[in-house]
């Protein structure tokens, strides 16, 4: 197997293979971003005399033809190269000769993957980011459309006080909003530099990382270089609470959707080709979609947990089970923006069952506002409640259907425009249109 810092000893083939593991595999994702670190650092040998203009003019000409081929699928780690890295250079020089030896100066793998972690991580941040407004953006639609529609709402899963089909798709699309802030506090963290700091603790090289964060489109560097490699594992971690918080809102929403299409709610329901039947009982329609999707959410709730026990208790300096931590954040990336597609696809089918609270097993749910309206006509609350309580004890309880509540968030006032502000002030805080300009200038 090639690699770039092999010498004269070759490595034992069971060593290697327990070693590589898995990193090829999810090297290939990291393909394009490799390349975009590669014309930022040549840029920046040549801005500081260790690159000549004529070796520049041809490796960038070279790494954008590379760039092309990757984005076109016409790419792949070969099978004896290491890493993503060395297939980089095995090709430059394989094509342009001595020039493509000369494009390592100044760094080391650590860094080398470091800021294409980066890369990858801003560019799923974004992904995931523009997922939950589409899901956001559906999920306020339909609570405008069905705010109308009572429906039980529940503690301790008994039947509790009148809700509606407004609140409830609101509720979620306000989650979203919280888990958005957790998002972009893992992208600031993520949308720093660690270009520069080598194998973790800087170079000799009269290097000018300044030039490479611009490049690159990054907020700032991750100034000192110790902490540039400490950063790895740190930053996985933000990023997996981040993920974790978006799982949470979607397990519990896809909870929801199968008791409340199961017969005994029986709230909502979904054309039949969406749901799936039974080996041996004709009736069945199952909710696979969202029994799936809660085990997946279930699931990337344990990923802080998982890149936690990875990174516990490592001193500074790279380890390299770091590497591992592919194969945590690289697939839930994967999941979440599948889960977040599939639940906007599900509710675009939605059908929500209407008057159901004429049922008689309901009327209770209205034993709340029988109070308040007693308090409103002048009787202290506390000998409201016991009057409401008495009633229903004696069976004698007879309720008003007609629901009244006009402050803000409740059923009457559900708010959703200044619920929509905060999610639109919110994405306006990422960077996206910077730092998609940044590349666009790198690769043109």
């Amino acid at each position: 197997m090639s690699k770039i810092w092999q010498k004269t000893i070759t490595v034992d083939k069971l060593v290697e293979n327990f070693t590589v593991g898995r990193d090829r595999e999810f090297d290939e994702q990291m393909a394009a971003f490799d390349v975009l670190g590669s014309l930022a650092h040549t840029q920046m040998l040549a801005s500081v005399g260790l690159l000549d203009k004529a070796d520049l003019e041809v490796i960038q000409l070279e790494l954008k033809k590379i760039y092309a081929d990757i984005k076109t699928g016409d790419f792949k780690i070969e099978a004896d190269v290491e890493d993503i890295h060395s297939q980089v250079e095995v090709l430059l020089t394989r094509r342009i000769g001595e020039a493509g030896k000369k494009i390592h100066s100044g760094r080391s793998r650590n860094d080398q993957v470091l800021v294409d972690l980066k890369l990858y991580f801003r560019h799923e941040l974004q992904e995931v980011v523009e997922a939950v407004q589409s899901l956001f953006n559906l999920l306020i639609s339909l609570s405008e459309k069905h705010k109308h529609v009572l429906l039980p709402g529940y503690t301790h899963l008994q039947i509790a006080m009148p809700s509606s089909f407004g609140l409830w798709f609101g509720a979620y699309a306000e989650s979203l909003i919280d888990d958005l802030e957790l998002i972009l506090a893992a992208y600031h963290i993520t949308n720093k530099n660690p270009l520069g700091s080598a194998a973790g603790y800087g170079s000799s090289f009269p290097l000018n990382r300044t030039l490479t964060t611009q490049l690159l489109g990054f907020e700032a560097l991750n100034y000192n270089v110790v902490y540039a490699q400490m950063g790895r594992g740190k930053t996985e971690r933000v990023i997996a609470q981040a993920l974790s918080s978006i799982a949470a809102t979607l397990a519990k929403m896809a909870m929801d959707q199968c008791l409340y299409l199961s017969q005994n709610f029986s709230f909502v329901s979904y054309p039949e080709n969406l749901t799936t039947g039974s080996s041996i009982m004709p009736h069945k329609k199952n909710p696979d979609v969202w029994e799936i999707m809660r085990g997946r959410c279930n699931r990337l709730q344990a990923l802080p947990n998982d890149v936690a026990m990875m990174t516990t208790n490592l001193p500074s300096g790279y380890h390299r089970e770091l590497q591992l931590l592919k194969e945590l954040l690289f697939p839930a990336f994967a999941d979440i923006k599948n889960s977040l597609h599939m639940a906007a696809f599900m509710l675009e089918h939605i059908t929500v069952k209407d008057n159901i609270l004429d049922d008689a097993k309901y009327a209770y749910l209205f034993s709340v506002e029988e109070v308040n309206r007693l308090v409103l006509s002048g009787m202290p609350f506390r000998d409201a409640y016991k009057y409401v309580g008495l009633a229903i004890e004696k069976g004698e309880f007879k309720p008003d259907r007609n629901v009244n509540h006009s402050h803000e968030g409740s059923i009457g006032n559900l708010g959703n425009e200044h619920i929509t502000n905060a999610m639109q002030n919110l994405v306006a805080q990422f960077p996206f249109e910077k730092v998609n300009k940044a590349i666009e200038g790198l690769v043109a």
